[in-house]
C-alpha cells in the first residue's frame, strides 16, 4: 500500500511539472521537504518544498534561482534583510516564509507571485507595504505580526481572497484600524489594542 501512495505521489509530482501546474495543498503538504542546500541542488528539478531556517544566510542565496519548480519556500530566522526583486521569477510559489529575518522592505513587484498564497513575514523591521501588494490575487493567509508598519495601501481591499491577516504586536490607531477592516470586510483581521499614537 505505501509503494502505491509513493508512486501515486511521485507521478503527480511529474505530471505537475510537465504541464507547469500547482500542487494542491494535500500533494505539496506530502511532497519531502529539503532541508539543506547542497542536498538541494543535486536535483533542483524536483525541488518543490525548500526549508533553509537557521542556515546563517547573510542575504537571499542566489543558488535558490536553480529551483524552478519551487512552491514552498522557508528562510526564516536568518539575517535577511532585503528580498531581492528577482524572487518573483518562482511563479509558482504558493507559501512564502520569511519570519525572524530583520526584513526592512518587501519587494516593490511583490505583486507579481500570482500563486502566492501564504505570506509569513512576522518578527521583522518591515515599515511599509508596496504598492502592487493588492495584486496578490490569491493570497489567504497573511502574517505580519510584530513589525513596525504605519502604512498600508488601499490597493489592499483588491485581496478578495484573504481570509486570515494578523496584524498584533504592532501600533495602530483606532481609526486606522476601522479603515482597515472597512477595505477588507471579509478577512478576519487580528489587531493587538488600538494605540492612543499617530501616523
Amino acid at each position: 500500500m505505501k509503494k502505491a501512495v509513493v508512486v501515486l505521489l511521485l507521478f503527480t509530482k511529474i505530471n505537475a511539472f510537465s504541464q507547469g501546474e500547482l500542487l494542491d495543498s494535500m500533494s505539496l503538504a506530502l511532497t519531502p521537504e529539503y532541508t539543506e542546500l547542497s542536498e538541494a541542488l543535486k536535483e533542483p528539478e524536483l525541488v518543490v518544498k525548500l526549508s533553509l531556517r537557521k542556515k546563517k544566510f547573510k542575504d537571499f542565496p542566489k543558488q535558490l534561482y536553480q529551483f524552478k519548480n519551487l512552491q514552498y519556500l522557508d528562510i526564516s530566522k536568518n539575517d535577511i534583510k532585503t528580498l531581492p526583486d528577482s524572487i518573483v521569477v518562482f511563479q509558482n510559489l504558493q507559501y512564502l516564509i520569511v519570519s525572524k529575518t530583520g526584513l526592512e522592505a518587501l519587494p516593490n513587484n511583490i505583486g507579481k507571485l500570482k500563486n502566492l498564497r501564504y505570506l509569513n513575514i512576522n518578527q521583522n523591521e518591515i515599515y511599509r507595504i508596496p504598492y502592487s501588494f493588492g495584486e496578490l490575487e490569491n493570497l489567504e493567509n497573511l502574517d505580519m505580526w510584530s513589525n513596525n508598519l504605519d502604512y498600508y495601501p488601499e490597493t489592499i481591499k483588491n485581496l478578495k481572497s484573504l481570509k486570515v491577516m494578523d496584524l498584533r504586536n504592532i501600533l495602530i490607531p483606532q481609526a486606522h484600524q476601522d479603515a482597515l477592516q472597512q477595505l477588507l470586510p471579509n478577512t478576519l483581521i487580528y489587531f493587538s489594542p488600538p494605540c492612543r499614537c499617530t501616523w
